[in-house]
């Protein structure tokens, strides 16, 4: 139904009530019109068919994660690109404005509508409804360290309901009870009434075990997921190739140069640029603000940015002008991660401070470390060196990239998250950041701006 309004709307509003004709030339010179209601007709059966071929309602896609999102975006793209070549081929001029109404309406729609269904599907699965019962199969610490990566992602849609281990009784982590052995594999699952197996790895079940066990599963109408010991890699990197019966499974390495990197850096010139411009009179605005304790508007900091070079990374200033002073103070009472300190209800910040935080305002000026290169708009936490001093070796990717005035850490609980955690997100981002990905991260920090979460 989206598709045939986005379709013919874009007729109605191009061509209004009148039955306008497309004329197509035929072999020989001669031509024949057909008129744009049957055009919008073929249009439409075109559009469904290239997203019913892109899998964009594959069960594997729906309901988590952006695949769906980006496979509803190329399949509507591409129809478009080959209607396009046939239309230059065949010399057939369609009304440009009726497909540049055409497509950005339907394909924002297409999107939009996908939004608001998920939301309806997380709010269900909060409540318990919807989910798929698993039960995770191989050896105990395999499928503890699977179970945990698993409880991360609520939104997936799958509930743990046992664990089938070489233990064969206890429990897998609090509320995953150990339901039965390796042994009996098939057995325990009938009992659990399973939806799916998730095989975490076991080395004492050989090749073909695993075969005749699949073929179990199949007859009972049970999925079969093989979880990767390889956690924290997002999905364009991987890919499946069977080669001679296996399924091997490709990991491109993250890019961190070239093409793709340049075009990163020119999209974070464009937009900080156009922030500055625009958002101009803010600055004037809280520059005045600032300064009436008397103190400098801009707090400077040394930070660690790409490679471990340092560079002053620039904010409004939200803390009284002696706050560095007072921080022995205070550090006894720090709510922080461990690493950084935090302090809930610091004193040393001022009134004005309190709100350029809660808002995220106080962080505009790094749009001039963007600009000079020193930034990103998307990457990695900042860290201070006394905070680099205390990385172990395989800390050190965050600084592969660019910090970022946002990312992964600011919408995921900010100044909540744990150092494990924090790490974990910006290790994540670098080792799968892409372009697509920046955009979804600065729509997140939007909403998390405005839900003021994490933020003090």
């Amino acid at each position: 139904m989206i598709i045939i309004g986005a379709v013919f709307g874009a007729q109605l509003l191009r061509f209004g009530q009148s039955n306008a004709d497309l004329y197509i030339p035929g072999v020989t010179g001669a031509g024949f019109d057909i008129a744009y209601t049957s055009v919008s007709a073929i249009f439409v059966i075109t559009w469904v068919l290239g997203l019913r071929l892109y899998g964009t309602r594959d069960a594997q896609v729906v309901g988590s994660g952006w695949q769906e999102f980006r496979r509803v975006a190329d399949a509507s793209i591409r129809v478009f690109g080959v209607l396009a070549i046939l239309s230059f081929l065949l010399h057939i001029d369609v009304a440009r404005g009726y497909l540049l109404l055409a497509l950005p309406a339907g394909l924002a729609v297409l999107v939009g509508s996908r939004w608001a269904w998920r939301r309806w599907l997380d709010a269900q699965r909060s409540e318990g409804r919807c989910l798929s019962r698993v039960v995770l199969v191989g050896e105990h610490a395999k499928s503890m360290h699977i179970a945990r990566e698993m409880q991360r992602d609520g939104g997936a849609g799958m509930v743990i309901t046992g664990a089938l281990t070489e233990r064969g009784t206890g429990s897998l982590l609090p509320g995953i009870p150990v339901v039965g052995s390796l042994d009996d594999a098939i057995g325990g699952i009938d009992l659990d009434g399973a939806d799916a197996v998730v095989y975490s790895g076991s080395d004492l079940i050989t090749p073909a075990q695993l075969r005749q066990f699949g073929w179990d599963l199949q007859s009972r109408n049970v999925g079969l997921i093989v979880a990767a010991a390889l956690t924290d890699v997002a999905g364009p990197r991987i890919h499946a190739r069977p080669v001679a019966g296996l399924s091997l499974i490709h990991v491109d390495y993250p890019a961190f140069t070239g093409s793709r990197y340049a075009t990163k850096r020119a999209f974070d010139v464009i937009v900080a640029a156009l922030a500055l411009v625009v958002l101009s009179p803010v600055f004037l605005a809280l520059t005045v603000m600032v300064r009436q304790d008397g103190g400098p508007v801009l707090f400077r900091q040394r930070r660690v940015g790409l490679e471990g070079r340092q560079f002053t990374m620039l904010k409004f200033r939200t803390m009284v002008v002696d706050a560095e002073a007072r921080l022995p103070e205070l550090r006894g009472l720090s709510e922080g991660n461990g690493i950084l300190f935090k302090l809930r209800d610091d004193p040393r910040v001022t009134r004005l401070g309190r709100i350029l935080r809660r808002y995220s305002l106080d962080e505009l000026p790094q749009l001039v470390n963007v600009l000079r290169g020193d930034m990103s708009l998307v990457g990695p936490r900042p860290p201070l060196m006394s905070e680099v001093d205390t990385y172990e070796k395989w800390v050190q990717r965050r600084l592969l990239v660019k910090p970022g005035i946002t990312g992964l850490w600011q919408v995921s609980g900010r100044s909540d998250l744990s150092w494990e955690d924090s790490i974990r997100l910006d290790l994540y981002y670098v080792e799968n950041w892409s372009l697509t990905s920046d955009l979804v991260i600065i729509w997140r920090t939007v909403r998390a701006v405005l839900r003021r979460h994490g933020a003090y």
